[in-house]
């Protein structure tokens, strides 16, 4: 029998079922399957489709490495797949770079990640490689970091950032030796995914991977300090003004660090969302812990109210990311969390700023997110480009200053942290508000001065979550047959683009390949339409672009550009047929 077991017939599934239980180290899944397949031979239908799926196929190592719902077999996150990825990594490094190639693991704080992370531990350790674990969970951009500072060959990370707490995963960087100039520190890009992949398939049985039970080194608090300090440098200058701040870490791993950046930073009323301040697998107090879903803010807004706060910072559970929230009269509770690309236009400009001062610098943001940024580098004489989708492309781009995607992921100190880093930005952001407070303004004042200056670039997404995956699959053959929409908000589709062609990075070079859809109206709204990457969502970028009069408040456009995107939400569900 191959390993693992792969799809198997259902005259095979006890059989492929048997052979994964008497090669799995981990008694939990183990017993898991083991019930699941006595019930199955009592006739439970529930229990044979629960070990179908399990065992329908193998989950993918890719451009995100792995990530899916934990549990036993090859469709699974569980140590098996673990354990064998952490061989098929060591394999390629071994190839690549000889004995003694070096990779630091980090892990947060989701079921089974520290096992995970001590699995990859003794891998590579095993494999003739030098091993660097953190001896406790961190936030992703600290692993980030270290991979960098260390100046190790790959970099693994246990988590599933903000997915649902049945699902973990394991993301790969690579640097060191192992890749040359701006990929340093990023995530793996082709054809490293794939090389990677073709190792992973070639391990054999568990029993021929050697795992000993010591040998590798720890990473303690000496590394989380040094991240810190980096973090507050990052920052440029401190709070020039007092503001109350209230911080959530959505149960994840990075609210003491984020405190604590914040605090060196000169910001000392930081109020904590207790409730969701300590890291917690299970994320009680959220149906999702993402800072974008609906409700995930609930506690915090209600703590912003109770003590009179200036601004509310998020990040999600392994702290890549960050949200904020400001204060707003118009907005119903009197808080409006701002969205990802406007978070992304105000530390753009702040980064720019800083840049034009060298007059050297690119800034860039994913093809998804606004076309507010090119605006802002053009503004000032700094270079711009488009990436696909993910901080394995953004962090790539030469020259970078600042790099952003819609999903609030931003990349403040790219020469430090080559991927999004939830914590670097509170403290940017936060020092920015704490700017613009001494000198009377706000950051929606910011905001409102962008719109006036370049037209306001308003954004929201359409997502759309499903439990068939073929639902995305032939939503996209619909739309690529001849099924588009000819109008979006009563203006006419005057381009569709598919991103399979290759899409302009905005220096004349054409970018990979890629799942998606762009429409065009004459208006100069734009959808995109994608497949989300981590997720089961058929994901839709809306945009449009208002002129702001120049006697009428930012607020007339903003309203106006809330009832365009509408309008456009309900054009796509008619067209998709939600």
């Amino acid at each position: 029998m191959t390993y693992p077991p792969q799809h198997a017939a259902a005259a095979d599934l006890e059989a492929a079922v048997t052979a994964w239980i008497t090669d799995d180290p981990d008694p939990d899944t183990r017993r898991e399957l083991t019930e699941l397949l006595s019930a199955h031979r009592d006739g439970d239908t529930a229990a044979t489709a629960a070990l179908t799926d399990a065992f329908s196929g193998t989950l993918q190592f890719g451009t995100a490495g792995l990530r899916g719902r934990l549990g036993g077999g090859p469709n699974r996150m569980n140590r098996v797949v673990v354990i064998r990825a952490a061989a098929g990594l060591s394999a390629y490094l071994h190839d690549l770079l000889g004995d003694g190639f070096r990779v630091v693991i980090g892990y947060d704080a989701r079921h089974g990640s520290a096992r995970f992370a001590r699995d990859t531990a003794a891998v590579v350790t095993g494999a003739g490689g030098h091993a660097v674990l953190f001896d406790t969970h961190c936030p992703t951009p600290v692993l980030a970091f270290a991979l960098r500072r260390l100046g190790a060959d790959a970099g693994v990370m246990v988590t599933a950032s903000h997915n649902p707490p049945q699902d973990n995963g394991y993301k790969v960087y690579l640097g060191g030796r192992a890749v040359t100039g701006s990929g340093q520190g990023a995530q793996i890009v082709p054809p490293h995914d794939s090389g990677i992949a073709e190792k992973i398939a070639a391990v054999g049985p568990l029993a021929s991977v050697p795992m000993p039970e010591s040998g590798w080194e720890t990473l303690g608090a000496e590394m989380v300090e040094e991240y810190v300090q980096r973090a507050v440098k990052a920052a440029r200058t401190q709070a020039v003004a007092p503001l109350k701040i209230v911080l959530t870490a959505m149960h994840g791993v990075g609210g003491q660090i984020c405190r604590e950046a914040l605090h060196r930073a000169g910001f000392d009323d930081v109020v904590v969302v207790s409730e969701q301040f300590d890291p917690d697998p299970d994320f009680p107090t959220v149906a999702f812990p993402n800072p974008e879903e609906p409700g995930a803010l609930d506690l915090a807004f209600a703590r912003a109210r109770e003590v009179g706060a200036d601004l509310i910072i998020a990040n999600d559970p392994d702290a890549d990311r960050c949200s904020a929230a400001v204060p707003d009269e118009h907005a119903r509770g009197g808080w409006r969390q701002l969205t990802g690309d406007e978070v992304g236009s105000l530390l753009g400009e702040q980064a720019a700023e800083l840049a034009a001062f060298t007059g050297t610098g690119v800034l860039a943001n994913s093809i998804v997110s606004s076309r507010l940024l090119r605006k802002i580098a053009q503004a000032h004489g700094l270079g711009h480009r488009n990436t696909l989708t993910g901080f394995k492309w953004i962090s790539r781009v030469p020259n970078l200053v600042f790099g952003y995607e819609e999903a609030l992921g931003y990349c403040v100190d790219p020469a430090a942290v080559r991927d999004k880093d939830g914590i670097s930005a509170s403290v940017r952001l936060a020092v920015l508000a704490s700017t613009l407070k001494q000198q009377g303004r706000t950051l929606d004042d910011l905001l409102d001065r962008l719109a006036r200056e370049h037209g306001l670039y308003a954004t929201s997404p359409l997502s759309v979550r499903v439990e068939d995956k073929s639902f995305i699959t032939n939503a996209m053959e619909r739309l690529r047959a001849g099924g588009s929409p000819a109008s979006l908000a009563g203006s006419p589709v005057v381009d569709v683009f598919d991103l399979m062609d290759g899409a302009n990075n905005g220096n004349g070079e054409r970018l990979p390949a890629t799942d998606g859809l762009i429409f065009k109206t004459a208006a100069d709204d734009r959808v995109v339409v994608r497949p989300s990457g981590t997720e089961p969502k058929l994901k839709c970028y809306c945009e449009v672009v208002m002129p702001v009069a120049v006697d009428e408040p930012v607020e007339v456009a903003r309203r106006a550009a809330a009832k365009r995107l509408e309008a456009i939400k309900t054009d796509l569900r008619g067209v998709l047929g939600i």
